[in-house]
């Protein structure tokens, strides 16, 4: 089924509330915030080693090419920015809309890689998938493209990767029907403290490069607009269209989004409930920030808070 990215198919969408966030300064897309907390080399230095970063399997093909690459903690807003980005480009070239991009290749059409990388790498497939460096983006491609990492406050993060793990995903949901949330968030491979250690890591690894650029979530939901503006800059589109702009924003509303997912109109697994029955098991579900203090009890909520002191503070997140 085609999707028309036009306002009139927007009708009863209402504004979203985030909340009360205050951006941190120089704002996403220019930098790292300004902190003046000290870095603690002994404590944040997680060295990956070279030989994670080679990807030897058929799957390393899918993830080279692009010009831009968009690294994320799964929940961190990926399938917000992937639906802005299509609809505005697919609109831009009058194409029909897409969540898969790489079915189309014409000039001014940006090829984007989309990766979990290093998260994936950690929490999913085997050993012999670990070795060939399956999810892994090639080193090399690293080297080429633009570096775009797409990261959320860990706690916010973490809370929708749970209610994914036992609501959306059906092999997953095995492991963790016994396990409370406050079991899966000290959880070695998913739980909070795996998640802040990935983004430690990324950031480690990618900080002194000219390629690389940090997008915060947060500052997404709080000036949407500007941001993806930016956004579209870094991508080579300095100068959007306004009205297909304007259509883009509006599509990716998170009341769109939903509503659309609900009817079950898009054409990839990435946009489906787990159960239409079920509001927790929708992939575009909250994205409220802050929202894990309704999900996590006071005790979890200062082990979150504990974790996040180990979270490299130019990301800007504190506790």
């Amino acid at each position: 089924m085609a999707i028309d990215i036009t306002s009139q198919s927007l009708a009863g969408a209402q504004p979203e509330q985030t909340g009360a966030y205050k951006e941190s300064r120089p704002q996403a897309l220019s930098g790292f915030p300004a902190t003046d907390k000290p870095v603690s080399r002994s404590r944040l230095w997680r060295p990956v080693a070279r030989w994670t970063r080679r990807n030897f399997s058929s799957r390393a093909g899918a993830l080279s090419g692009g010009e831009v690459i968009i690294l994320s903690v799964p929940k961190s807003g990926r399938t917000w920015v992937r639906a802005f980005l299509c609809a505005y480009f697919c609109k831009r070239h009058g194409l029909e809309f897409t969540l898969q991009p790489g079915r189309y290749d014409r000039p001014g059409f940006p090829r984007i890689v989309f990766s979990h990388d290093l998260f994936e790498h950690r929490t999913k497939g085997d050993l012999w998938d670990r070795l060939r460096g399956k999810y892994l983006v090639p080193s090399r491609e690293l080297r080429r493209a633009k570096i775009i990492l797409l990261v959320r406050d860990p706690r916010d993060c973490f809370v929708s990767l749970y209610l994914q793990l036992t609501r959306r995903d059906p092999n997953a949901a095995a492991e963790f029907e016994k396990k409370t949330v406050s079991d899966v968030l000290r959880d070695r491979r998913f739980g909070v403290r795996a998640i802040i250690n990935t983004m430690n890591d990324w950031l480690a690894e990618f900080s002194g490069r000219n390629n690389f650029t940090l997008l915060r979530y947060e500052s997404l939901r709080a000036s949407p607009a500007e941001h993806f503006r930016d956004l579209l800059a870094l991508l080579g589109e300095s100068e959007p269209e306004m009205p297909i702009f304007q259509d883009a924003l509006e599509f990716s509303r998170f009341e769109n989004m939903q509503k659309l997912e609900a009817a079950g109109v898009f054409d990839s697994k990435i946009l489906h409930p787990g159960d239409v029955r079920d509001p927790e098991s929708f992939k575009v579900r909250r994205g409220k920030v802050g929202g894990y203090r309704e999900y996590l009890a006071a005790e979890d909520q200062e082990y979150a808070a504990d974790a996040l002191t180990e979270l490299d503070p130019r990301f800007g997140y504190n506790a």
